[in-house]
């Protein structure tokens, strides 16, 4: 199997900038839980 280079550094961006954001994404996922928690409370 060969790889294309030019894909693979497509991809390869894709993927950084994704690992870059997952802290963000999780941090919203949280708080929406939690918000969501509350007015199930209230």
């Amino acid at each position: 199997m060969q790889v294309n280079p030019a894909l693979a550094s497509e991809a390869r961006k894709v993927l950084d900038l994704n690992k870059s954001e997952r802290h963000i994404r999780g941090g919203l996922a949280t708080k929406e839980k939690y918000l969501h928690q509350s007015r199930n409370l209230a």
